[in-house]
């Protein structure tokens, strides 16, 4: 098992590498080369960085993923995708991508683009809260 993290904007990076430091457990940091970074991360964290172009993280780490490793992504689609391979997909606001939910949410994100494309104006995602780390934190133990 590895965890798989869409690191571009992913708000939950540090729990998760806080909560595997003890664990023999690698972490896969997966950005575009737009977000490259010269920060330290434990031996245990790998840097994999793609060329710019929608969609190349989440392609990449479609490739990556294997049955049962983590990902943790915002991203539906990407979810969608992972969800027939095994893998446990986690949202950063603490719930877990299924096979019940992943329909409803894709159905959403498609009502709520054609309400943009026809001028209408929707809402964005909520604040991530420090309730809501906690939440994803309470979720990722349960999965290691």
């Amino acid at each position: 098992m590895k965890i798989l993290i869409d690191a571009d904007a992913c708000p939950v990076k540090d729990v998760v590498i806080e909560e595997v430091k003890d664990k023999d457990i690698q972490v896969v940091l997966v950005s575009s080369i737009a977000h490259y970074s010269l920060q330290d991360y434990p031996e245990y964290v790998k840097r994999v960085y793609v060329e710019h172009g929608a969609d190349s993280a989440d392609f990449k780490i479609v490739q990556l993923a294997k049955s049962s490793d983590i990902i943790v992504t915002q991203d539906y689609g990407l979810a969608s995708l992972l969800l027939p391979k095994g893998c446990i997909v986690l949202h950063h606001k603490g719930f877990r991508y299924s096979s019940d939910n992943i329909d409803q949410l894709l159905e959403t994100r498609h009502f709520s683009a054609m309400a943009r494309k026809s001028g209408q104006r929707t809402k964005g995602p909520k604040a991530f809260t420090s309730e809501d780390k906690e939440t994803f934190r309470k979720l990722f133990q349960q999965f290691l």
